[in-house]
């Protein structure tokens, strides 16, 4: 809280500490609320409550942003060379390329930030207030500090506030914490200074109501809540390039490089020679022209944006351009269990009671009640569950120490609470229990609601006495029992008996089960000690959260595309282990506990072949992608929590879960899954590898072509011939050969066994796996040159002869293009696969006609050609792509 605020009269944020209605008063508010004067005073002192970004990236931002790449940075080098020239022309159509290249990749970059403003408007929360007395609805911006807060089942949680009064309140805070159970609230003040998990009443903006009411005074809005802290944090954090912006910027720079220093040296050189100064200069520039592949930023542009829309399709909304590509380099994904691998759709599947396992099994898996039918079976036979006493026994607390309930909506009946209650309750019911009777004849009395440092709750119901009803975690459980209800009697429960129940519950939660204990006891006193200890054990009930279906298909497929997948959870050990393993995740693992006694070092060795990462926290999450990346991977971390979030920022790739997942998550992220589907991961990362090949064959492409033209006109210099090429017509070539074609190549279907191969080595150049091809091309293409120079000497019209080369060029790109798409031959793939790739040559073949037979001609210094000059170029032409073909074929025979 900001210091010397007028509205608050204790400086703290320890808020749990004090008691309700000294908060209230701290705040100058009371239980009627504020008034809607003193409300207009504080949205102005205060601030909307909002996430605010610390780093807007506007329009303009964006715009100029598509500039910052040593690659443009060449071309605007050459466009300034023309202006020192006054090659007007030239300049035009250098700078025309650099502005088509930013507007493609501002449109993309723009486009996708709005969609996820878009995004977060279907997302957008109302809060009910009492103001003046009455209660009403407003946008959750309008909410101050020193409202009155209400909220029920259903509701999510749009400010921090301290709990007056409640009634069955459990919140889900997994969203914040971490935690996979929801939160039993109370509104006691809590005297020590404990953990936000633990701060039971307090409610926190970003959380959802899962059961019961309640009301609170608001504390903290905007930037101030813990939602706001975390966001605050990830925007100090700075996202890493990914894999094609780094592969990217080296290849320009050392082609920058290269281009740069030649120019220099024969600029040396013709100073030296004291040669004429505009033709040293516009050696110079014809280099640089020549040495660029001036169409390679629109080509990588638009073939990422195409990609975008692709993965549009299969519900992967992607917000920046190269997390496209670089979603296929990914080598290891770091996965949330809860709600991302899992279904979060709990059912109980088997109970444990009088020292014998019973199975649960449900036919039909709906809300309305009506629908569902279960069935118990023992010893794999089909029972009835009332002949089972002891059954019975566990079924009928696992309804009374409940508080999910019954709604009704349009004739339809649902269970409406916590989804772990929700199916204790549904399983009881399918055994022939009655909620609404059962807790008529079984008044409340008193209820202690869960915590995570108590990890149980109870609630003591009257009936001919009051008895306390007790579930909870296991080990706690068990520890307070001194009885087992055993043969419809109550036995002294040993301690070797407890080590016995102990193995029991181990092996329920080997099979994937998050397992609860139950328990019960007659009290004469409401007090918690009573209730809570001395207990009679009667069982367990192991909850099944499934796995999503499409997960273990999906993890297969990354396994064979050499990718890791690691799951982290806030889970115990033994659970996450038993999910993993039902869907073929295997490997080591490593608990919270035993990370955070780990050193960098030592983790590093063991992370590798860890699998599991088990009762981590958000702190440890970070450490582990920090790690992974330190150790060369490039890495995936999905989410949807706000404890995501850093995680998510570090990572190379950070997705988020579009449905579920916090707006700070979603703002952090690079991919959004709309469906929060784990399986739309696996299509976008053969999307990625798809693009990745794309690009690279289409930069092979243009690299080929442009060391042809280089060489063409080195050669020419050195034995000091006219040049054989003007600066404007190495643009026409480079600008009809390299984007036209070369866009058609980002189509190119994906191989088939594209996801059998492991992830590229980012540490490779952008073009190592390419160098082979490339030899042969430029073999190919030097002999073709031979043939185009001893041309050019015995032409005595150097227009014509110049017109000759640049059809030529062109020609052979057209030929070479159908080669290059594919590292399979053209009979393997079929010549009209990829149509508009053909589509694209027969209009880049048009538009040079165009060019050369109308009066257009003149202004890239063309002439007509003549018959004879197109039965000199096709065959030159022609014998790239046969030669190229020739050379794929026996490559493959070899492998």
């Amino acid at each position: 809280m900001k210091k010397g605020v007028e509205f608050i009269q204790v400086e703290t944020e320890q808020w749990h500490t004090f008691n309700s209605s000294d908060v209230i008063k701290a705040f100058k508010s009371s239980e009627k609320g504020i008034i809607e004067e003193e409300v207009k005073k504080r949205l102005e002192h205060y601030g909307l409550n909002e996430l605010k970004k610390i780093k807007k990236v506007s329009p303009v931002k964006i715009f100029f942003s598509q500039f910052a790449s040593f690659f443009v940075y060449i071309l605007i080098f050459a466009a300034i060379l023309t202006i020192i020239l006054s090659e007007w022309i030239d300049f035009y159509v250098i700078i025309a390329v650099i502005l088509i290249n930013a507007s493609l990749g501002f449109f993309q970059q723009y486009k996708a930030e709005k969609g996820i403003e878009k995004l977060r408007k279907i997302f957008q929360q109302t809060a009910k207030v009492i103001r003046n007395g009455s209660m009403i609805k407003i946008d959750h911006t309008e909410v101050v500090p020193g409202d009155i807060l209400y909220f029920e089942a259903g509701d999510k949680i749009v400010v921090d506030s301290r709990i007056i009064s409640c009634e069955n309140l459990q919140v889900s805070e997994a969203v914040l914490t971490g935690e996979s159970m929801p939160s039993h609230k109370i509104p006691e003040t809590i005297k020590d200074s404990v953990a936000l998990a633990d701060r039971i009443n307090m409610v926190y903006a970003g959380t959802t109501v899962a059961t019961g009411y309640g009301k609170a005074v608001v504390v903290a809005t905007g930037m101030h809540t813990e939602f706001g802290k975390i966001a605050m944090n990830i925007q100090e954090i700075v996202a890493p390039p990914t894999p094609l912006q780094k592969k990217l910027e080296l290849f320009t720079k050392k082609l920058g490089i290269v281009i740069l220093g030649a120019c220099l040296l024969f600029l040396i050189i013709g100073f030296a020679f004291k040669l004429d100064q505009i033709e040293i200069l516009l050696t110079a520039i014809t280099l640089a022209v020549a040495a660029v592949p001036e169409g390679l930023p629109i080509v990588i542009t638009i073939s990422l944006a195409l990609t975008v829309q692709r993965m549009l399709k299969v519900n992967t909304l992607i917000r920046k351009l190269p997390a496209a590509e670089g979603l296929g380099a990914v080598t290891v994904i770091c996965s949330d269990k809860t709600g991302t691998i899992t279904a979060e759709e709990m059912q109980v599947t088997k109970i444990f009671c009088n020292n014998t396992f019973f199975d649960v099994k449900a036919r039909e898996i709906k809300d309305g009640i009506e629908k569902i039918e279960y069935e118990f079976f023992k010893d794999k036979k089909i029972i009835e569950p009332v002949e089972e006493k002891e059954l019975m026994k566990i079924l009928t607390i696992g309804i009374l120490c409940n508080n999910a309930r019954f709604e009704k909506k349009d004739d339809t009946e649902y269970v409406l609470g916590d989804p772990t209650e929700k199916a204790l309750l549904l399983s009881a019911m399918g055994a022939g229990l009655n909620k609404a009777a059962m807790t008529h004849e079984n008044k409340r009395v008193k209820e202690f609601s869960f915590t995570s440092k108590r990890k149980m709750m109870s609630i003591i119901r009257e009936k001919d006495g009051m008895t306390s009803y007790v579930k909870g975690s296991p080990e706690i459980v068990l520890e307070r029992c001194n009885k087992e209800l055993r043969m419809g009697r109550e036995v002294l429960l040993s301690s070797q008996r407890k080590k016995d129940l102990q193995k029991k519950y181990e092996l329920m939660a080997a099979s994937a089960l998050r397992v609860l204990a139950f328990a019960y006891k007659k009290v004469k006193k409401t007090d918690i000690d009573e209730a809570e200890n001395s207990l009679v054990f009667v069982g367990f009930q192991g909850i099944f959260d499934s796995p999503r279906p499409e997960v273990k298909d999906a993890i297969r497929i990354c396994k064979e595309a050499g990718i890791q997948v690691k799951m982290l959870t806030g889970d115990n050990a033994i659970t996450a282990k038993a999910v993993a393993e039902m869907i073929d995740l295997h490997g080591d693992i490593i608990t919270g506990h035993e990370l955070k006694l780990m050193n960098d070092s030592k983790l590093a060795e063991k992370i590798e072949r860890t699998t599991i990462f088990a009762r981590i926290d958000p702190e440890d999450k970070l450490r582990i992608v920090t790690l992974l990346r330190k150790k060369g991977e490039i890495v995936a971390v999905t989410g949807d929590g706000v404890n995501d979030a850093p995680a998510l920022k570090q990572a190379d790739i950070g997705i988020a879960m579009g449905i579920r997942g916090a707006d700070v998550t979603r703002d952090v992220a690079e991919i959004i899954l709309l469906d929060d589907n784990f399986s739309s991961i696996e299509k976008s990362i053969e999307e990625g590898r798809r693009i990745e090949d794309n690009i690279k064959n289409a930069i092979s492409f243009m690299v080929s072509l442009n060391f042809v033209e280089l060489l063409v006109i080195s050669v020419s210099l050195i034995i000091g011939l006219p040049l054989p090429l003007l600066p404007l017509q190495i643009l026409l070539v480079n600008i009809i050969t390299d984007s036209i074609p070369s866009l058609a190549i980002g189509v190119e279907k994906a191989d088939k066994d594209i996801m059998k191969s492991k992830p590229r080595n980012v540490k490779q150049g952008l073009l190592r796996d390419r160098l082979p091809v490339l030899t042969a091309i430029l073999i190919f293409s030097t002999l073709i040159l031979i043939l185009i120079f001893v041309h050019f000497l015995y032409v005595t019209d150097i227009t014509r002869a110049r017109t000759v080369i640049v059809t030529t060029l062109i020609m052979l790109q057209m030929f070479l293009v159908l080669g290059f798409r594919s590292s399979r031959t053209l009979w393997e793939i079929g010549l009209f696969s990829n149509k508009p790739l053909i589509y694209s040559v027969i209009v880049a073949i048009g538009i040079h006609l165009i060019l050369v037979y109308t009066s257009l001609n003149k202004l890239f210094n063309l002439v007509p050609l003549t018959l004879y000059d197109w039965i000199f170029i096709i065959p030159i032409s022609l014998s790239g792509l046969v030669g190229f073909e020739v050379y794929k074929h026996i490559k493959r025979r070899k492998k």
